[in-house]
């Protein structure tokens, strides 16, 4: 079984910063590309950051120059570094990751996801 837990969500002022990670565990072989999408209320969910698993990146163009996406050493955790943050970047955050776990398919897994709320 697999599962990737987040961390690091919360409350930030306008202009502050936050780092969320996320972490797989479980009966994982290798994980290819990780990302971070969010979801804010009332809209579909979207590509925040991602990153392979030979650290290609990838971002979506509202956070470029504020956000960096990297992957631990162990290669089975993200970060998300947010820097510069803005009302519009709150959102529920959700990792994901391509997983080819030991015994089954190959598959993509997602997070339970993380709040983060940008006062102005």
């Amino acid at each position: 079984q697999v599962q990737l837990v987040e961390s690091g969500g919360g409350l930030v002022q306008a202009g502050g910063s936050l780092r969320l990670s996320c972490a797989g565990s479980g009966t994982i072989f290798t994980i290819n590309t990780m990302g971070w999408y969010r979801q804010a209320p009332g809209k579909q969910r979207e590509l925040v950051a991602a990153i392979t698993g030979v650290g290609l990146t990838n971002y979506a163009e509202s956070v470029k120059g504020r956000f960096t996406i990297s992957r631990g050493n162990a290669k089975n955790t993200v970060y998300l570094q947010m820097n510069s943050l803005k009302p519009e970047d709150t959102a529920v955050y959700y990792c994901s990751a391509d997983v080819l776990p030991i015994t089954q398919a190959r598959a993509t897994y997602w997070g339970q996801g993380t709040q983060v709320t940008v006062s102005a």
